[in-house]
C-alpha cells in the first residue's frame, strides 16, 4: 500500500528517537529496545500516496482495502542493545503492535523471542505501545493550533456565556473567565513539556497511568473521552435546534441526519481531511469573533444610526450592575463550571502531538498560539458581551441552563437589540459552524483518547485496531454510535431536560483532567529529581513547576467552591440535589471507575487498595521519551529568532498571533 509506504517515509532517522531504557531485572536475554527512530519530517513534503489512479476500480478497491488493519511489519525495526551491548534489531509481526504478545503463540515462545515481550513491565509495556502507535502522521502547527482553537471556541462562548452572564454580571463573569484562562495557561505549559518529551498516543490520558497510578489514568480518562463522546450528540442537537431559528416547523432530526452524516464523512478522511476541515471551520469562527467585536465596539460608542450611546450603562444600576445583586460571590462560584465548559478543547494540540510531522516543535508553538488567541478572543468578546447585554435582561434570566437554543445566546441578543437586521441569521450561520466543528473535534478526542485505552488495555483491545490510513476505526465506530443518542431531541417534551443531563456528564470534567495533568508534570519532575537528573539537559521544552503548583491548587480551590455553590445554590438559601447534580454528576462517575479499576487490579495483579500512587522510584521516566539533539534543537531555534528579528513588526505581530 502507498500509504504503508508513506509511513515508511516518515520513519527515516533524523535528529530524534524514543528512547526505551530497561528497568533493573525486568530483562531476560535481551535488553529493551534503547530507540525507535522516526522522522520529525518537513512539514512541506509530498507523500507518495498522492500519487492517485483515478480509475474507478482501483479506487473502490483501494478504499476497501485501507480499512484492512494496518501491517506492523512495515514499521522500521527496533534498535536495541543486548546484554553483550551488541547493536540488533527486532523485526514487526505483520499484525501484532510492537510491545504485545501475539496471542496465537505459546507462553515458551514468548520467552524465547530475540526481545523478550513477556519481561516487560506493565509500565515500559505501556510506554512503548504507545509510543510505536502508527495512527498517520500528517498535521502541521497551524492545524494543532485550530483544532484545539476549533473545540474550545463552541456553543461555551457563544450561548452559555449568556447563562453565566445572568448569575455574575458583567464583571463577574470576566472575573472568572480570567481566573479560568490562568488555570488553563497553566496546566497547557506544564502539557507542552510532557507532550514534547513523550509524543505518544493517548498524551495527557496516557500520562496519568505512567506517572500517577493506572486506575487514576483509567478513571480520568474514561471520564474525559466520556465528555467527549457526550459532546457529539450535544452539538448536533445544538446545531439541529439552531436551525429552527429560522423556521420552528422545521423537525430537529432531520438536521441531526444531516449534519451527523457531514461529521462522519469528514473523519472518514483521516487526520490530514479531519485537520484541513477543521481549520477552514476554525478560520470562519474567528473570523466572526472578530466581526463581532468590531460590530460590538461600534454599537457600544453609538456608532449605529438611529441608536442610542450604550456605554457603562448595562454596568450600572437601574440598566444592570457590575455584580448579580443577589449574592453575588456565590453567583461567581456557580458558573465556575461553565466558564471550565467554555474552555474545553484547548488541550487538544497535546493530543494530536503524535499524529503531527514535527511534535518537537509544534507542540510548543501551538500552545503559545491558543493562549494568545483564547486571552484574545474569549476575553474581549466576554467584555463587550457585558456592554451591550446587562445581566437582568429577560432572556437570559428565563432561559438558564438552555445551551442549545441560539435564540438566546447574548452575541444574537445584542445584535438584534441594535436592530440590525439580517447579521442576526448570519450569526446563526456561525453558531451552526461552531458546534459542528466542535462535533467535528469531539469525535477526534474521544477516539484517539479510546485508542490509547485500548493499547493500554485499560479497555477493549480492538479500541486500538487502526486501519491502513492510520484511522483508529475501532475508536471511531465508538464515537460514531454514540452520536446517535442526537435522536433523543425527537422526544420533544423532554429535550432540554435530557439536553441539561448529558452537559452534567462533562460539567467539571475539564477540571479533573487539568488538576492531573499539573499533577502528572510534578510527578514527572519528581521522578527526574530523584534519578539526579536535570531536566534542562534533557528537555526540548522546560516549564516551570510553579505553573503545576498554580494549576493544582487552583484547580482544587475551583472544585470546592463549585461543590459549595453547587449543592448550596445562589438565592434558594438550602441544599438542592438535583442542581449539585446537574454540575458534579461526573464525580460519582470518577470515583466508582477508580474503584472499580482498583478492585480489578487487586484481583488480576495483585496490587493492594492501598497503593494509591507510583513512588519516585517506580516511576519510569525513559520509556517512549523522545530524544533530541538540543545542540541542534537550540541551533535551529536560533536560526528561526534571528529570521524572525530581521522581519517588521507587523509580520511579528502576525507570528505571535497567527
Amino acid at each position: 500500500m502507498r500509504q504503508d509506504q508513506n509511513y515508511l517515509d516518515n520513519c527515516q532517522p533524523e535528529h530524534s528517537h524514543v528512547s526505551i531504557q530497561p528497568s533493573a531485572g525486568s530483562l531476560s536475554s535481551s535488553s529493551l529496545p534503547s530507540s525507535y527512530t522516526y522522522s520529525e519530517g518537513d512539514e512541506e513534503s509530498s507523500s507518495s500516496y498522492e500519487e492517485k489512479s483515478y480509475n474507478p476500480k482501483i479506487l473502490f478497491h483501494n478504499f476497501i482495502d485501507s480499512f484492512k488493519p494496518f501491517d506492523y511489519s512495515k514499521l522500521p525495526p527496533i534498535y536495541f542493545r543486548d546484554n553483550k551491548l551488541s547493536a540488533s534489531q527486532l523485526q514487526h509481526d505483520d499484525q501484532t503492535p510492537p510491545g504485545i504478545i501475539d496471542a496465537h503463540i505459546s507462553s515458551h515462545e514468548a520467552h524465547n523471542l530475540q526481545f523478550d515481550y513477556s519481561a516487560l513491565t506493565d509500565l515500559e509495556r505501556d510506554a512503548l505501545v504507545t509510543a510505536n502507535s502508527p495512527l498517520s502522521r500528517h498535521l502541521k502547527t497551524r492545524h494543532l493550533t485550530l483544532i484545539s482553537l476549533g473545540a474550545a471556541i463552541g456553543s461555551g462562548l457563544f450561548v452559555g456565556s449568556g447563562t453565566a452572564l445572568s448569575h455574575a454580571g458583567p464583571l463577574g463573569l470576566f472575573l472568572v473567565w480570567v481566573f479560568m484562562a490562568t488555570i488553563v495557561f497553566a496546566t497547557l505549559t506544564s502539557l507542552s513539556e510532557l507532550a514534547t518529551a513523550f509524543p505518544i498516543s493517548g498524551a495527557f490520558a496516557t500520562f496519568i497511568t505512567l506517572f500517577i497510578d493506572s486506575s487514576v489514568g483509567f478513571a480520568i480518562a474514561w471520564n474525559y473521552a466520556l465528555q467527549w463522546l457526550i459532546a457529539l450528540p450535544l452539538q448536533l442537537i445544538a446545531a439541529a435546534m439552531s436551525v429552527q431559528f429560522w423556521n420552528p416547523s422545521i423537525h430537529p432530526a432531520i438536521f441531526v441526519t444531516i449534519f451527523y452524516l457531514v461529521i462522519v464523512f469528514i473523519n472518514l478522511f483521516g487526520v490530514r481531511g479531519y485537520g484541513e476541515a477543521e481549520s477552514i471551520l476554525s478560520i470562519i469562527k474567528i473570523i466572526a469573533v472578530v466581526g463581532f467585536n468590531i460590530l460590538a465596539v461600534v454599537i457600544v460608542t453609538g456608532g449605529i444610526p438611529g441608536q442610542p450611546y450604550i456605554g457603562a450603562k448595562n454596568w450600572k444600576p437601574p440598566a444592570g450592575g457590575l455584580f448579580n445583586a443577589v449574592e453575588p460571590f456565590k453567583q461567581m462560584c456557580y458558573i465556575l463550571a461553565s466558564a471550565s465548559f467554555a474552555y474545553i478543547g484547548t488541550e487538544l494540540f497535546a493530543l494530536a502531538g503524535v499524529e503531527s510531522r514535527t511534535p518537537k516543535k509544534s507542540i510548543n508553538r501551538a500552545r503559545l498560539h491558543i493562549l494568545y488567541r483564547i486571552s484574545l478572543f474569549y476575553l474581549v468578546s466576554i467584555i463587550m458581551i457585558g456592554f451591550l447585554v446587562p445581566y437582568t435582561s429577560p432572556n437570559l434570566q428565563t432561559h438558564q441552563h438552555m445551551f442549545a437554543d441560539v435564540a438566546f445566546s447574548p452575541f444574537v441578543i445584542a445584535i438584534e437589540n441594535a436592530h440590525i437586521r439580517a447579521l442576526p441569521s448570519i450569526l446563526n450561520v456561525v453558531i451552526i459552524i461552531t458546534v459542528l466543528s466542535v462535533g467535528n473535534a469531539s469525535v477526534y478526542a474521544a477516539s484517539r483518547v479510546m485508542c490509547a485505552l485500548g493499547s493500554l488495555r485499560q479497555g477493549p483491545n480492538w479500541l486500538h485496531y487502526i486501519d491502513r490510513k492510520g484511522r483508529p476505526m475501532g475508536a471511531l465506530t465508538v464515537s460514531f454510535s454514540f452520536g446517535l443518542l442526537a435522536y433523543l431531541v425527537c422526544i420533544q417534551s423532554k429535550t432540554f431536560e435530557i439536553f441539561t443531563w448529558l452537559l452534567s456528564l462533562s460539567g467539571l470534567s475539564a477540571i479533573f483532567t487539568y488538576l492531573f495533568i499539573n499533577i502528572c508534570h510534578l510527578r514527572f519532575r519528581a521522578g527526574l529529581s530523584y534519578r539526579a537528573r536535570d531536566p534542562k539537559t534533557e528537555l526540548i521544552y522546560c516549564a516551570s513547576i510553579y505553573y503545576s503548583w498554580y494549576g493544582v491548587i487552583t484547580c482544587l480551590i475551583t472544585l470546592v467552591l463549585q461543590f459549595w455553590a453547587a449543592l448550596f445554590p445562589p438565592g434558594e438559601g438550602k441544599a438542592n440535589a438535583t442542581t449539585f447534580f446537574e454540575i458534579y454528576l461526573c464525580l460519582p462517575l470518577i470515583f466508582f471507575s477508580w474503584l472499580g479499576h482498583k478492585i480489578y487490579m487487586k484481583k488480576t495483579k495483585g496490587v493492594k487498595l492501598t497503593k494509591l500512587w507510583l513512588t519516585a522510584a517506580e516511576m519510569d521516566v525513559d520509556t517512549g521519551r523522545r530524544e533530541v539533539d538540543l545542540e541542534i534543537i537550540k541551533q535551529e531555534v536560533a536560526e528561526e529568532n534571528a529570521l524572525l528579528s530581521s522581519k517588521p513588526w507587523y509580520v511579528k505581530v502576525y507570528r505571535v498571533l497567527c
